[in-house]
């Protein structure tokens, strides 16, 4: 794996790691370098360094539009093609997840069509390589200016206030977590521990941390997640221009497998 990290970034990625030295008692980067690269008990470390040096930006709804086309175009003709006996659930998959902001968006849309249609029936698997920002997923816990931008009908029936006002705070209410699942996974692993095709994966803003070669590795690899007809949604600075993948171009951001 090959991330880009160019050297306007090299004092902000030392200060993270400081504290790790701190905490096993180091004195040089080389050191710690060593500790996690050339030793069995550095295995353990990789994940904290993980968590130490990661950036997780997200918010509720962002980049609306792909939440608007699988309501209004995708989930309406899954619906469509797998109508009658023998009906198939949807899933989709948050692909680098961060704090959970993504794939309850998800489950709040999914949730929203399914009230309409009854016979519809989803799963959302939600990944990401920091167990940190995987724990306060899970918790569901946020500032309440975090969801300032969701739809009030929304806020009043997915979020619950904390009865300490004072602390700003608001929580997915139980019934939307418990329709994610949470796990971690390494994006970069061979083979990538999806337990079934899925026909849905949103990975954005996750690619652009990658050099172009390992852009197309990893690209092949959530393909290779995908049912035929499945949708890739992507960030809005990403793209697949270039590269030879099985996906047509639905809009700048939101791809289809054809093969």
């Amino acid at each position: 794996m090959i991330a880009v990290m160019p050297p306007a970034k090299k004092v902000m990625l030392e200060s993270r790691l400081q504290k790790r030295l701190r905490a096993l008692g180091m004195a040089t980067f080389s050191d710690y370098c060593d500790h996690v690269l050339g030793s069995e008990a550095g295995s353990g470390e990789l994940v904290h360094m993980i968590d130490a040096v990661t950036t997780n930006k997200t918010d509720f709804f962002r980049e609306p539009i792909h939440f608007q086309y699988l309501a209004e175009t995708a989930l309406p003709e899954f619906l469509e093609e797998n109508a009658g006996p023998g009906k198939k659930k949807f899933s989709v998959w948050s692909a680098g997840c961060s704090s959970g902001e993504e794939p309850y968006t998800l489950a709040i849309v999914l949730g929203e069509f399914a009230s309409q249609h009854p016979d519809f029936h989803y799963a959302i698997m939600a990944t990401d390589i920091s167990t940190r920002v995987l724990e306060k997923a899970r918790l569901g816990i946020y500032d309440q200016h975090v969801v300032e931008g969701v739809p009030i009908v929304l806020k009043q029936k997915y979020f619950l206030r904390s009865k300490e006002r004072e602390k700003g705070l608001v929580r997915v209410v139980p019934e939307l977590r418990s329709q994610v699942s949470f796990q971690r996974v390494n994006l970069m692993e061979e083979h990538l521990s999806v337990p079934e095709l899925v026909d849905a994966v949103f990975c954005r803003n996750v690619i652009i941390y990658f050099e172009r070669a390992t852009q197309h590795k990893l690209l092949n690899r959530l393909c290779g997640c995908l049912k035929t007809g499945g949708h890739l949604f992507l960030g809005h600075s990403e793209t697949v221009h270039g590269f030879d993948l099985p996906l047509v171009r639905i809009s700048s951001t939101i791809y289809r497998k054809v093969l």
